[in-house]
């Protein structure tokens, strides 16, 4: 089953009861979902309640807690800490993972990462051939650095349409910039979620290391997720014009928060991104084991669009 993706934007009061979450509105409906049935939650207003009891079922079902400031961004999290029975025997053969090891998965990782660019550029209808060819050359721990080369390339081209000089580093093109750190942010915490799930510690990266990051592997292993949310964004930019796109809005927020539920997909095999998430960190962790050598992550398909005259 896909998990729930529940975004509370005015005043409620959660609380838990018989496994339910009960929702009570400012209008005085009351709302109850199954807590088994959710996977993240997002508090984006300062007038919600949630109670102590709400929380824990939420964390002992693995469902992701996230907390939004007056700018409606993320700007934390909460995730279960206890998510797999077998967590000390996973937690030690992370910890012991060998350089080595975290090379060659940082290769794939970065290359998954391209590739998915690549794929949007496309969408796009811009020239993917730089990326490409990037791809196919990555090295055990991006050596080369290719990862910023193709962010170079990837970011001057994939909202030209749309934005002028679009930057990820400057403030140029604001609203869009804004888009894309919620859904990364949302994305992020879905990531935690994941490898908890998996029995794995989200802070112990295999190439971010900032001492002060509590989830350094969340954000190692959601890089090739990065360009679903792009590929949102690319979406309602061709729906909305940029004037109208002030700030992010409700219906915004949800076709961002609808990435979670795209499809992706494995070689011919389509998944929902939730479950994608999943399956990626279950084979991250029998790398860590051992028992595999190569991460499971999901491509964005590039369909070209058929002439309806034909």
């Amino acid at each position: 089953m896909i998990k729930q993706t529940l975004c509370f934007d005015n005043p409620a009061y959660l609380s838990a009861k018989n496994e339910q979450l009960i929702i009570k509105t400012s209008d005085g409906r009351e709302i109850s979902r199954p807590i088994e049935d959710i996977g993240v939650v997002i508090l984006d207003n300062p007038q919600i309640t949630i109670t102590q009891n709400a929380v824990i079922k939420l964390l002992q079902n693995n469902a992701a807690v996230i907390h939004c400031n007056e700018k409606h961004l993320p700007v934390g999290m909460l995730f279960n800490l206890d998510g797999n029975t077998l967590q000390s025997q996973k937690f030690k053969s992370q910890i012991s993972a060998t350089e080595v090891l975290k090379k060659n998965l940082w290769q794939q990782t970065v290359k998954a990462k391209i590739q998915n660019q690549a794929a949007v550029l496309k969408i796009a209808g811009k020239d993917s051939r730089r990326l490409d060819h990037l791809a196919k050359n990555v090295k055990p721990g991006d050596s080369g650095n290719y990862e910023a080369q193709a962010a170079i390339w990837y970011w001057n081209l994939v909202f030209s349409d749309y934005v002028e000089n679009f930057s990820r580093i400057f403030t140029i093109g604001g609203v869009v910039n804004n888009m894309l750190d919620y859904g990364y942010a949302v994305m992020r915490a879905a990531v935690a979620r994941a490898l908890t799930g998996s029995g794995l510690l989200p802070t112990l990266g295999i190439f971010h290391r900032n001492q002060y990051n509590a989830y350094c592997l969340a954000d190692d292993i959601m890089e090739p997720f990065r360009p679903f949310v792009d590929l949102a964004v690319l979406e309602i930019l061709q729906e909305n014009s940029i004037d109208s796109l002030q700030e992010i809005n409700r219906g915004i927020k949800q076709k961002l928060l609808l990435v979670l539920q795209c499809d992706c997909f494995f070689k011919k095999e389509k998944s929902p991104l939730l479950v994608a998430l999943t399956r990626t960190t279950a084979s991250l962790c029998a790398c860590f084991e051992g028992k595999k050598r190569k991460i499971l992550y999901p491509e964005i398909k590039h369909e070209p669009k058929r002439d309806k005259s034909v």
